[in-house]
């Protein structure tokens, strides 16, 4: 079912409000820390109860708005729909590690995909009540107001945030950490890749790249970023969706030399 300019708005409206919703959800039990427990997925892949909690709260509300939408969930929350129905792609709290340990940087992603490409998402950082809001051919915005990817001239100015998963391992890892340094690059990492990217189509950091990420950790800052005027690798090719895959997503003037750092990496972007 293809979306409209009109249906696809009152989506993201409803994303941004329920986005909102959410956060607050998840703000509160960020600051009772006694209210929760830490648990572990894998090494390094830190879980809460609190990350189930919200994910119940975004599918029941997008539920009862969208029935005839499908969902899929970072924590196990799925509604299966036909396979041209748009589909909502949720991490409840990216940044997990982060709420875990105390840092206030995590926040809630919503993305909608359909017809093989995202549509539509909403990031909500709850710590500092910032909202970013994308739709396909309607530009990107942080709390209503047009954001644009930096300009930044070359690699030598550039900020960078490298993504780490342990998927990958350590030393592929580091081999792109050193190349991105060696290009004269100042490497970040703030352990949310949702946010990461919103950063990146604000303008806030140049570029993103990482080995392998997953749909739910960056399809609605795909969005920001394309919007925003920046590069993004295809990261639905090869069944991105259901197994992840490797991003690039830059300014302009950055996709050639991180272009080609992934090309000796042998990301495939």
């Amino acid at each position: 079912m293809a979306l409209d300019s009109r249906e696809l708005g009152l989506r993201l409206q409803a994303a941004a409000a329920v986005a909102r919703e959410a956060g607050q959800i998840a703000l509160r039990r960020f600051h009772d820390r006694k209210s929760f427990t830490v648990g572990f997925k894998g090494p390094q892949d830190f879980l809460t109860e609190v990350d189930g909690e919200v994910e119940r709260f975004i599918a029941g509300r997008l539920h009862g708005l969208f029935p005839g939408d499908g969902f899929i969930g970072e924590e196990g929350e799925g509604r299966v729909a036909h396979e041209d129905a748009p589909t909502w792609v949720v991490d409840p709290i990216d940044g997990t590690a982060n709420f875990a340990r105390g840092l206030p940087h995590f926040c809630i992603s919503i993305a909608l995909i359909g017809g093989g490409q995202a549509l539509a998402g909403a990031i909500y950082d709850p710590a500092i009540d910032e909202l970013f809001t994308a739709a396909r051919g309607a530009g990107a915005f942080l709390d209503g107001q047009p954001i644009h990817v930096s300009a930044a001239p070359d690699m030598r100015s550039a900020a960078i945030e490298v993504g780490w998963n342990a998927r990958s391992g350590p030393e592929r890892y580091l081999g792109l950490l050193g190349r991105v340094v060696a290009a004269g690059a100042a490497p970040m990492r703030c352990a949310s890749g949702a946010l990461a990217l919103a950063y990146v189509a604000c303008g806030r950091s140049d570029a993103f790249i990482e080995h392998h990420i997953n749909a739910w950790d960056c399809l609605a800052g795909i969005v920001l970023v394309q919007e925003a005027g920046g590069h993004v690798s295809d990261f639905l090719a090869h069944d991105g969706l259901r197994k992840g895959n490797a991003l690039l997503a830059c300014a302009p003037a950055l996709r050639d030399s991180l272009c080609g750092i992934a090309a000796m990496e042998g990301m495939g972007l």
